[in-house]
């Protein structure tokens, strides 16, 4: 993106983030920023900031920081930089979770999306070895884990901002 995306402007939101925790607030009790460093953000929230002990830039550590820091045994995990993720899915991943998996997952078509889904405390060995080991692929773990997909067809829930043009069409979709 050439920017951080979690601080950019996103509808009548000054940023990505106060836009996510806006709307998930709705939907959940409490809500977590995972970050790096929390004194980028002026929203006052509730974050979890990565453990200090590596230059990881992967996910893999803000799991295991939220695994460390949160008492609850799962938690609902979505990228900021996916905001059409709607009430409706969350339910549904929500509904089709049980204690007796590791994670529940949003599946599209495009692919599964590892960053949209229910991860359990079972699964913080998994991620420490992956820190350990400087590997980082979500779907390789969630393949070698009790993880059950949900399937979802609409697409555009699941855009991603990764590019400007990607920002761009989030931009006139949203105002649409």
């Amino acid at each position: 993106m050439g920017e951080d995306k979690a601080l950019l402007p996103f509808g009548d939101s000054p940023t990505l983030t106060y836009y996510q925790h806006s709307r998930l607030s709705k939907i959940f009790k409490t809500v977590y920023i995972s970050c790096k460093e929390k004194s980028k953000f002026s929203l006052q929230a509730n974050y979890i900031e990565d453990i200090k002990t590596s230059d990881c830039f992967a996910p893999t550590l803000g799991f295991v920081s939220t695994f460390e820091q949160i008492q609850e045994d799962s938690f609902f995990a979505l990228s900021v930089d996916s905001p059409f993720v709607g009430e409706d899915i969350i339910i549904k991943l929500l509904e089709m979770d049980a204690p007796s998996f590791d994670a529940t997952i949003a599946k599209s078509p495009q692919g599964v999306q590892p960053l949209c889904g229910i991860y359990h405390r079972s699964l913080t060995p998994s991620f420490e070895k992956m820190l350990e080991e400087n590997r980082h692929k979500l779907n390789l773990l969630l393949q070698n884990a009790k993880t059950t997909y949900v399937s979802f067809e609409n697409e555009n829930s699941f855009l991603n901002l990764n590019h400007p043009h990607e920002y761009e069409q989030a931009l006139k979709l949203l105002n649409n």
